[in-house]
């Protein structure tokens, strides 16, 4: 993906791999963009931000709390909880400086608090 003058690897699991192959083949698509704008045009953070909003109602999310971009924070958060290598997260979001990444898996003062109490630290 090119976005914001630098060039990032995606990694996909081979289950996604294989279920969006499956799709390609399914719609008769065997190069170039998979997810497109009823235009025909490839699928930008616009369209996405519109179809977020869209889904936010049924998943009782408030709308403001909802962008393209909180997926990959997810992502980091996930990541980071399973592996703890800040080193190996920053290489996969493309982030040649450390501290842009933690800014990703900072926890809120609500988490410090509820591991403090679990560890039976706080008054």
């Amino acid at each position: 993906v090119n976005c914001k003058g630098k060039r990032r690897v995606i990694f996909l699991p081979a289950r996604l791999q294989k279920k969006l192959k499956a799709y390609a083949a399914k719609k008769g698509i065997s190069e170039g963009v998979i997810f497109a704008a009823k235009s025909g045009r490839p699928l930008h953070r616009g369209n996405i931000w519109a179809e977020m909003k869209k889904l936010c109602k049924d998943a009782e999310v408030s709308p403001e709390k909802v962008f393209p971009h909180n997926l990959r924070h997810l992502f980091a958060r996930i990541f980071y909880s399973l592996d703890k290598d800040i080193a190996k997260l920053a290489d996969m979001l493309g982030h040649s400086n450390i501290e842009t990444t933690r800014i990703y898996i900072m926890e809120s003062g609500r988490i410090h608090r509820q591991k403090l109490e679990r560890m039976r630290l706080v008054l």
